[in-house]
């Protein structure tokens, strides 16, 4: 595939990647940082990118997700003091109860508040699964590959966040006529 090609293709699945790296940062500063070096990566890499059938996005997907987590490790390793834990803490408050995503290009507005309060809770392993999953369209295998983890552990996370956001959403679901099966 010739340059020109793969910038193309890069460039098509954009809005996906800063839309992940909103799900994984929740923060827009972090996030577009993410989908900049994601895209910096890539075309770093563009000599071993091979095309498949699922297109760019997993590939793009997996160097979001490798970068996001090397950033992570690097975060927890830096000295903190307790005034920036305070600090952290009371900003933290301030923004609550934001949302991780952009609503407007999900077209979630319709949804109603507690599902995204779920969502935004569970633990980052069960919420990018269910994201790359539900919102991404990815094949569980292609999550796989996006993460570096076996099948079985996509679809064991997938199972637990959709049990979990089951159980946390039991009430909603009530109200809107739908019966859960325990």
């Amino acid at each position: 595939m010739d340059l020109q090609g793969f910038r193309q293709l890069a460039i098509a699945e954009l809005d996906s990647v800063y839309r992940m790296a909103m799900h994984l940062a929740r923060q827009p500063d972090e996030a577009a940082d993410l989908t900049q070096e994601t895209y910096l990566r890539a075309l770093k890499a563009e000599n071993s990118f091979e095309l498949r059938e699922n297109g760019i996005r997993p590939w793009l997907f997996k160097i979001l997700h490798n970068a996001y987590y090397t950033r992570l490790g690097k975060k927890r390793r830096q000295p903190t003091l307790v005034d920036d834990l305070q600090n952290e803490a009371i900003a933290n408050e301030l923004e609550y109860p934001s949302p991780s995503w952009d609503l407007a290009s999900l077209n979630w507005e319709q949804v109603d508040e507690r599902l995204k309060h779920a969502i935004w809770e569970l633990p980052d392993h069960y919420r990018e699964v269910l994201l790359l999953w539900a919102v991404e369209g990815l094949k569980y295998r292609e999550i796989a590959e996006v993460l570096g983890v076996a099948l079985g552990t996509v679809m064991s996370r997938l199972y637990r966040a959709r049990a979990i956001l089951s159980k946390q959403l039991a009430e909603l679901a009530t109200e809107n006529g739908i019966k859960i099966q325990e």
